[in-house]
């Protein structure tokens, strides 16, 4: 699981996920980096799931945890501010989804408290950064 809290999404100043280094690529950003751990750790988490979810929560939890990084990826390869603010948007409705999908599967049994507890957390400092990432953007548009 995701054991450490990271800040915004990357140094203050730079946003790089070196501190001091220039942000290069998506793959630069720690918003991103930490998305791809929480998907990593969704992939794992649904790994126990009933063989009957495998198109059902199986299948949705997978799916809204890769379209968090996916959606960070294709918005910095935008063109303008505007369409990167969208998709960084879009990255943001998904988390909420796979909060809402994590969510159900507890109550259902399929993930004890402390697994749900541990993803909801890394989707808790996915959604930090990226509500930082947001906000920095929209304040340097204007």
């Amino acid at each position: 699981m995701i054991e450490e809290r990271q800040s915004a999404v990357g140094s203050r100043q730079s946003g790089a996920a070196v501190t001091g280094g220039a942000i290069r690529s998506y793959r630069d950003l720690r918003v991103w980096q930490l998305s791809i751990e929480l998907t990593v750790d969704c992939y794992t988490a649904t790994k126990e799931f009933p063989g009957s979810e495998t198109y059902g929560l199986t299948s949705q939890i997978r799916r809204s945890a890769t379209s968090i990084s996916a959606n960070i990826a294709e918005g910095y390869g935008r063109d303008n501010r505007g369409s990167y603010l969208q998709f960084l948007r879009i990255a943001q409705g998904s988390l909420k989804e796979l909060e809402t999908h994590l969510i159900v599967a507890h109550r259902l049994g399929y993930l004890d408290q402390r697994s749900e507890q541990g993803l909801l957390a890394g989707a808790e400092d996915v959604g930090k950064m990226l509500r930082a990432l947001i906000r920095s953007l929209e304040k340097a548009a204007s």
